[in-house]
């Protein structure tokens, strides 16, 4: 029919998940997060097709390098991690554990 319209709502986009991180537009996003002892980050790789890593600077955790998937790890210290991409060291982020 001409005119019509669909009432069909378009569908809302996921919520992110608790302690998640974007690695999208050469950028961690957020760029720095507050976790606590026991929890675990995600950090979540869409880049276009562009190869990004997680490397702790203390050595603590490090990713493969990713073009699109997802990479984990579970912080069992407190304290600040500052970590960086490998190909693109201006990319640079921190979690922050607290007790």
């Amino acid at each position: 029919m001409v005119g019509c319209s669909s009432d069909v709502a378009p569908e809302p986009a996921a919520p992110p998940l608790p302690n998640q991180v974007m690695v999208a537009d050469r950028s961690y996003s957020p760029s720095e997060i507050t976790v606590s002892v026991g929890e675990t980050v995600t950090w979540v790789f869409e880049d276009g097709g562009m190869a990004h890593d997680v490397v702790a600077d203390d050595r603590a955790f490090r990713s493969p390098l990713m073009v699109s998937s997802t990479f984990t790890h579970t912080f069992t210290e407190p304290g600040t991690y500052s970590y960086h991409c490998t190909p693109h060291p201006d990319m640079i982020g921190s979690v922050i554990v607290v007790p």
